[in-house]
């Protein structure tokens, strides 16, 4: 893990510079809102991988920075609007944009984010980078719009919840190593090789997020349980109300349909979860794809950034917050 950290913090001060420069493309009435989503901080995950990726592929430029952050912009966007779409009152520890500056003017700077995102994009001239980067835009809103019709319903399947996301969460995580092998010009193999660790990374992502959603504000910052209050039925909320009987699952369901769950039932539902170890269980699903995320990468030559790569599924396994 002192390795993964190690390239973390030698790759982001490259990273937040891009970002800084990217901000700067935008039109002057947009910047406002935009230094205030990047500023929150964040983990920087997808443009790591974008540079990652490339290096360990054969990429040396200096270059590969300004690609990397444009999934990061598009990732921001989705973050703007779904604040707003979910009425959110925090980002990482900040307020939310959209309670410091008008709705309208948030909705249209995370549009102002994807546009220019996606002119840096084309103006590297590479029609594959420009595909991978439109596929993953839409296939990550075909994934929020999956989850926001299957909120409040408790006939989510666990197929349903993978296809949801695949879209939300997964598809952003592999187009970040696609581009980054792409702008390597690695050969078809090694793309898909790449295209498959990100996948099975990003599932296992969401999977633990989804089983961090349930442990204690103290340790992750964040209100506990706020997937049960806004009615999405995850891995962890689904092994609960399987364990529950029949009179127990009806109060439940009807609570959970009509999303009145109160904070202090979200308390009690992710203590439950705890002492049952359903959270744990689920940590252990993630694993299978962390298998395969492993198994892809070992397709690809054996160099520094393939041992931080691998080690970042220890981290996403591990990891706390």
């Amino acid at each position: 893990m002192i390795q993964l950290k190690a390239r973390i913090a030698l790759e982001l001060p490259a990273i937040n510079r891009a970002l800084d420069r990217a901000v700067e493309t935008l039109p002057e009435p947009v910047r406002p809102v935009t230094r205030h989503i990047f500023e929150a901080g964040g983990k920087r995950l997808r443009p790591l991988l974008v540079v990652l990726t490339a290096r360990l592929l054969g990429h040396d430029g200096e270059d590969i920075h300004d690609l990397a952050v444009t999934l990061e912009m598009l990732h921001a966007a989705t973050l703007l609007h779904d604040d707003v779409l979910d009425n959110a009152v925090s980002r990482r520890g900040k307020p939310a944009a959209h309670t410091l500056y008008n709705v309208s003017s948030v909705i249209l700077a995370g549009d102002a984010l994807l546009a220019e995102a996606n002119a840096q994009v084309a103006r590297r001239g590479d029609p594959r980078l420009t595909r991978c980067f439109s596929e993953a835009t839409s296939r990550t809103a075909a994934g929020e719009i999956l989850e926001i019709a299957a909120q409040g319903r408790v006939d989510t399947s666990a197929g349903h919840y993978e296809e949801i996301v695949r879209g939300k969460t997964a598809w952003l995580i592999r187009a970040a190593c696609e581009m980054g092998a792409l702008a390597a010009g690695a050969d078809e193999a090694s793309v898909a090789a790449a295209a498959a660790y990100g996948e099975n990374l990003g599932m296992a992502f969401q999977m633990v997020d989804d089983a961090l959603d349930f442990a204690p504000e103290s340790a992750t910052g964040k209100p506990t349980g706020g997937d049960v209050r806004e009615g999405k039925l995850t891995p962890p909320l689904r092994l609960y109300r399987d364990s529950l009987n029949h009179a127990e699952r009806d109060a439940f369901d009807a609570a959970f349909t009509g999303f009145a769950v109160s904070a202090a039932d979200a308390e009690s539902v992710a203590l439950r979860i705890r002492e049952a170890g359903f959270d744990t269980a689920v940590r252990r699903q993630a694993d299978t794809f962390l298998d395969a995320a492993r198994l892809a990468l070992h397709s690809l030559p054996d160099r520094p950034e393939r041992k931080v790569m691998l080690k970042m599924t220890d981290y996403v396994r591990d990891r706390k917050k």
